[in-house]
């Protein structure tokens, strides 16, 4: 027995033509069986599209809203004599819906497939060195792709020779088929078997590429990598992908930059941070030392009674902001101080004396806690 129709389209009993419109598209969408394989997916269909044929004329809802499905049994066209050509309304829906499926034949079904086609894009992942990403430069690299043939120009085509148009679908490129179903015949449209939706076969191919108007090569390219690029940074170059399709422009690369690790740096954001060890003395008395950055050897200062983990800051030696290469981050030099597990008579009596003068007493915690205690008070 045929459930309420109304129900079916989920819609109330005084919705309006236009709602009913919208629920049908909607639901006819949903389970089309050229869109949905689920079992009972085909019945569900039938359901909405009787639902609609009876709720979308107001004479023939009329009746059902009176007598229900005895009303319209035979005066509404069940779907034993619905036919496709006597759809109205339904086949404006239908072509609007489906047209994107290949299901019913719209104006988009019989448009030529053999114009240009642009090339892929391509990716190529490129690592790099520390200082490389910092400062940037030119890289060399080989790149395989696809370029137009240059013995027919990219037609497939033997030279002196044409192609010709496609006998089976007479140059549009796509094929029809019709189906008829309970509910009416529809077309449904694919690429052409012959021609491969081109529209044209070549029957003498081009000997250099095969007929396909393209030919896998390896290819030189120079690309500036600029400073301060990090992982994961795309750069694109433009044109450089796969050669197009019957005159079609190129595609374009993607270059994805990797940054290789540094011994002795790292990279947090735009600066540069290292580490420097010195000894208990020179923290102590505070020297000069010359230290690494990416631009190379510089002297720095070390104040006097420098503790642990001190961090001095080198200005604008850091990493150039990308696209503002004048503006730099800094560098940062976390200073490690190394205190000795062991030392000699002599160091051993100079150090007592030292803590005999400060007052400080060793014989419990040892000469080695009294140089730990001078780098935390």
């Amino acid at each position: 027995m045929a459930g309420d129709y109304y129900e079916i389209l989920g819609v109330s009993r005084d919705a309006n033509k236009e709602e009913i419109k919208r629920a049908y598209r909607r639901l006819a969408r949903k389970y089309h069986p050229d869109v949905n394989k689920e079992p009972g997916a085909e019945e569900k269909f039938k359901e909405i599209s009787r639902a609609y044929e009876v709720l979308s004329e107001p004479e023939i809802r009329g009746r059902y809203d009176r007598f229900g499905e005895a009303g319209v049994s035979s005066g509404a066209g069940g779907a034993s004599g619905f036919e496709y050509g006597d759809m109205g309304g339904f086949a404006d829906i239908f072509e609007s819906i489906f047209s994107g499926f290949g299901g019913v034949g719209g104006p988009s079904t019989s448009r030529r497939r053999n114009g240009p086609v642009r090339g892929d894009d391509l990716r190529l992942d490129l690592k790099l060195e520390f200082r490389e990403a910092v400062f940037g430069g030119e890289k060399q690299i080989r790149i395989p792709h696809l370029e137009t043939c240059q013995v027919c120009s990219g037609s497939g085509a033997k030279p002196g020779t044409k192609a010709r148009t496609c006998s089976t679908c007479n140059g549009v490129g796509q094929v029809k088929r019709a189906t008829r179903t309970p509910f009416g015949s529809f077309a449904q449209v694919s690429a052409c078997p012959t021609c491969n939706g081109t529209g044209e076969v070549i029957e003498a191919k081009c000997d250099a590429c095969n007929g396909a108007g393209r030919k896998q090569e390896t290819k030189k390219l120079k690309i500036t990598i600029p400073p301060g690029v990090d992982n994961g940074t795309r750069l694109r170059v433009s044109g450089e992908g796969d050669a197009g399709v019957r005159s079609g422009t190129s595609g374009d690369l993607y270059v994805y930059l990797f940054v290789e690790s540094d011994k002795e740096f790292t990279r947090d954001g735009i600066n540069i941070n290292s580490e420097i060890t010195i000894s208990y003395l020179q923290a102590i008395l505070g020297c000069r030392l010359p230290v690494n950055t990416v631009d190379g050897e510089e002297e720095v200062t070390i104040p006097s009674g420098t503790q642990p983990d001190t961090v001095i800051i080198l200005e604008n030696k850091g990493v150039p902001k990308l696209g503002n290469p004048v503006s730099r981050g800094n560098h940062l030099i976390t200073i490690k101080v190394n205190i000795p597990t062991k030392i000699n008579v002599e160091e051993r009596s100079l150090l007592e004396q030292l803590a005999k003068i400060k007052g400080e007493s060793i014989g419990k915690g040892g000469l080695e806690g009294f140089l730990g205690g001078l780098f935390h008070k």
